[in-house]
């Protein structure tokens, strides 16, 4: 089962690539994101109401609640939509797949969460795979100033994500639904790019194109309400250092889409990437668990 929402939540994501940077280049960012979180609070509202769910939470639980809408469907989504703007998509993806270095350091510190030879060296060499798959994409690049802005965004954005993992492994922790937590963060995404609009003076106004639409529909489902939700059952089985691990797999899964329907040559570089990311793969699966 576990293996399941690995490959599921990294194939989600992978294809959501494209969608993502299409969106970003539709208006500004931080206007997309707020339409997205939307309508991933009125779905999740919905979903809630209908399976007749319980969306209160306890008043001591409230504040992380927040803090994990924020982290994830604010301060994550929106840099890496800037990003995308600046850099190529898979090479914002690699940087973001760092996410489960960060959500590792910080959940042992915070957490007491174990952190293995096996889970750092499994770690480094799925990094390292990915480095070698996009390697061709940063060489091309002339390293300019847009090339640098890019990487400080999906920087940021793999901090937010990695912190927002260990958040999301307390509030599992502390036995809240994740159906309910989903509502409540996609709410509070909502609120923080609503803010980020406002403090930028940043017009509402997008591309409205049928193209445009079906992707902020597929990135609200699919890649939002779907796929997140794969991802935090991932941070209550295994841990949130090992569950954002799926993120390092999401560039591999974006290459191999880009080889099936757009023409992309397999090469060494691509083989080496992809044995090196089982290799890791299968060294973080095997660090045994932590018990807390």
């Amino acid at each position: 089962m576990t293996a399941t929402l690995f490959l599921l939540a990294a194939l989600l994501w992978g294809s959501s690539a494209i969608v993502t940077g299409h969106q970003a280049g539709a208006g500004p960012p931080e206007v997309s994101v707020f339409y997205r979180m939307v309508l991933v609070t009125v779905l999740m509202t919905g979903w809630c109401l209908v399976t007749r769910r319980n969306l209160a939470v306890p008043r001591r639980d409230r504040l992380w609640v927040l803090l994990q809408g924020v982290l994830f469907f604010g301060s994550a989504f929106i840099p890496f939509y800037y990003a995308t703007t600046y850099i190529p998509s898979g090479l914002a993806a690699l940087v973001l797949s760092t996410s489960s270095l960060v959500a590792a350091a910080v959940g042992w510190a915070f957490l007491r969460a174990r952190i293995g030879w096996m889970t750092v060296a499994g770690l480094v060499c799925g990094i390292g795979g990915l480095a070698v798959i996009v390697w061709p994409q940063l060489a091309d690049l002339t390293g300019g100033p847009d090339t640098a802005i890019g990487f400080l965004w999906a920087l940021v954005a793999a901090g937010s994500v990695g912190c927002g993992t260990v958040i999301a492994a307390r509030n599992q922790r502390a036995g809240l639904p994740i159906a309910v937590v989903m509502t409540w963060t996609g709410l509070a995404g909502a609120l923080f790019a609503l803010g980020w609009c406002l403090v930028a003076r940043s017009s509402f106004a997008v591309d409205a194109t049928p193209l445009y639409l079906l992707g902020l529909v597929y990135l609200a489902t699919i890649a939002s309400c779907v796929t997140f939700f794969l991802y935090f059952s991932l941070v209550q089985r295994v841990g949130p250092g090992r569950a954002a691990y799926t993120l390092s797999a999401v560039p591999l899964v974006a290459v191999i889409l880009s080889i099936l329907f757009e023409g992309l040559a397999p090469d060494i570089a691509l083989a080496v990437g992809a044995a090196a990311i089982v290799a890791g793969n299968v060294l973080v699966a095997r660090t045994p668990q932590s018990g807390t």
